[in-house]
């Protein structure tokens, strides 16, 4: 079903247009979407009768759109009863989502754990392997982004609101919870939240256990998932000729059959998975804007609050996506990334600053020395932790990934796969390092050596700004964190839309605007319903809910990748 040809730059490219062509397909019938781009050398074009869009319903009225008919149709209504009901039933629909966040993360997290073990372990292989020499695109293929746009945009798309959200609050937890040691409740079960086996009373390796397993949640194991889905679509993409799709990377698996129902299933999954995924941070983002806004301009926390700073961010999120990629997302993410390594080299200077230098040295070394039995999924004592924080957040990089990992593939053709999974793999995970040691080795200093409790005793969504506060500038220092958040929040709303809307088109990329603006409205829908319905508790039961059956769709693709670059010529 596949043979090895060049593509448009090699002696096989396909035949010019024709005068005869062009007269068949004048230039008002074109649709505007632009096509998946050839591959350029020798690769392994897989040949299959399916054409981008075959399945597709496309009509022009007073608006044009070009959609799946199975996927979109199914994804939309499902979403849409979805929102109707939990807005209409906020009350009733609390418990619900508590007690199916509690059943997940307490009977499955082993599940979570063991999978992010294996994602880590397939992307080092492959690094380290002959496979890494294989470019994305083909041979010949050459990067469309420069290394500092296309870094900008796969980290601000990837972890933005929630390095804001936890930078601070996840550190200090998890001392707190060491420092504090263990306890037991009346059945002999660990009643208390510390990683591992804490470490009562002990200021520095509380210290070193607390930055490890903050290190944990936010280096190698997101980073990983994030990078299999991005490897799997820009592999059976760009190499192998097939729609930019999640079952794309499955046809090794289905062969035709990918392109029926088992196809349709992965893709309306990560439909699924990719909008409650993104609920979830779009909701984590309004609650720390709002407390921030609130703690500067006294104007409340109230949920108009929230439901109006959505509703707000949307819009902008909206004109965003009608200006396109290149001068939409890709500036402001540009924008953001300066911001941010600003506010982190202010905390880092105006902060203890030897105690951040010696200290990411130090994280480093105990994220390596704590990461086996942090990994561990069997036989582990500390089950709040696990389940509490481990479990949950695999489930919410999990149900993140199809948004993270096909917007990464955009962007990231014409790399090795070796440089494309360093980049994506191993130098986030150092800046995620260095921004925790930063922010949250800031605010455990305050209540170590500072005596300052304000920081410890916030709400999570508080915390940086009342770590801000010890700080010179707090007023400019805390708007630019609200300014980072809202801004993380904008380029999360366009990307997504953008990735949900070329699944949900057939894997045609820049399909209609129209598509990527409902999408972007259903998001920010899905987040003020999850939190009327329930809070943060909503949030995280349906990242988890959707990342479950996800995990087991990136674990086939981790074997689709390996089959499909083995047959890669190098």
């Amino acid at each position: 079903m596949s043979d090895i040809r060049s593509g448009a730059s090699g002696d096989d490219a396909a035949r010019p247009e024709t005068e005869a062509d062009k007269a068949q397909t004048p230039a008002e019938d074109v649709p505007d979407i632009e096509p998946i781009p050839e591959p350029e050398g020798a690769t392994e074009v897989i040949e299959t009768d399916y054409e981008i869009g075959q399945d597709n319903i496309e009509k022009s009225w007073t608006l044009s759109f070009d959609i799946h008919q199975v996927v979109f149709t199914w994804s939309a209504l499902a979403i849409m009863a979805f929102i109707v009901l939990t807005l209409a039933l906020q009350d009733e629909v609390e418990p619900v989502f508590t007690g199916l966040r509690n059943w997940l993360t307490g009977n499955l997290d082993w599940f979570f754990l063991l999978s992010g073990n294996i994602f880590v372990i397939v992307c080092l292989v492959l690094i380290v392997s002959p496979l890494g020499r294989i470019r994305l695109g083909g041979p010949d293929a050459t990067p469309d982004y420069g290394l500092v746009g296309w870094f900008s945009m796969l980290f601000a798309a990837g972890m933005g609101i929630g390095l804001m959200f936890f930078g601070v609050s996840e550190p200090l937890s998890h001392y707190s919870s060491a420092f504090g040691g263990v306890s037991l409740g009346e059945d002999g079960l660990r009643t208390d939240w510390a990683p591992l086996g804490g470490a009562e009373g002990n200021v520095e390796a509380a210290t070193r256990l607390g930055m490890a397993a903050t290190i944990f949640h936010w280096g190698l194991h997101p980073w990983a998932i994030y990078a299999v889905v991005a490897l799997a679509l820009a592999l059976f993409s760009y190499n192998k000729g097939l729609p930019l799709t999640l079952r794309s990377a499955f046809y090794p698996i289905f062969g035709e059959r990918v392109w029926g129902w088992p196809g349709h299933v992965i893709d309306i999954l990560a439909v699924f998975a990719t909008i409650f995924g993104l609920a979830t941070s779009l909701g984590i983002g309004a609650q720390q804007a709002s407390a921030g806004l609130d703690y500067l301009f006294g104007i409340g926390t109230s949920s108009s609050v929230l439901i109006f700073l959505i509703i707000f961010i949307t819009a902008i999120a909206i004109a965003s996506i009608v200006r396109g990629l290149d001068s939409g997302v890709k500036v402001l993410s540009e924008i953001n990334m300066g911001l941010a390594a600003a506010l982190l080299l202010f905390v880092i200077l105006a902060g203890p600053t030897i105690d951040i230098l010696s200290g990411f040295l130090a994280n480093l070394g105990a994220y390596g020395q704590h990461l086996p039995a942090l990994s561990m999924p069997f036989g582990r004592e500390d089950a709040n932790f696990a389940q509490g924080w481990t479990a949950f957040y695999w489930a919410w990089w999990i149900s993140w990934s199809p948004f993270v990992g096909m917007f990464i593939a955009r962007v990231s053709r014409g790399r090795t796969v070796r440089e494309f999974l360093v980049a994506v793999l191993i130098v986030p995970t150092l800046l995620s390092v260095l921004w925790m040691t930063a922010l949250g080795g800031t605010a455990i200093s305050q209540v170590v050596n500072d005596g300052v409790t304000a920081v410890q005793d916030a709400a999570l969504e508080l915390k940086l700004f009342e770590m801000l506060a010890q700080l010179p500038l707090t007023a400019i220092t805390s708007f630019i964190g609200i300014v980072l958040v809202l801004v993380f929040f904008i380029t999360s709303s366009d990307s997504g839309s953008l990735v949900i809307d070329t699944i949900a088109a057939g894997g045609k990329i820049n399909a209609p605007v129209v598509q990527r603006v409902f999408w972007a409205i259903v998001e920010g829908l899905v987040a003020i319903a999850l939190l009327l319905g329930g809070g943060l508790i909503a949030l995280q039961a349906m990242a988890v809910s959707t990342g479950l059956p996800f995990t087991l769709v990136l674990l086939a693709a981790c074997y689709a990748i390996i089959r499909g670059l083995m047959n890669e010529p190098r």
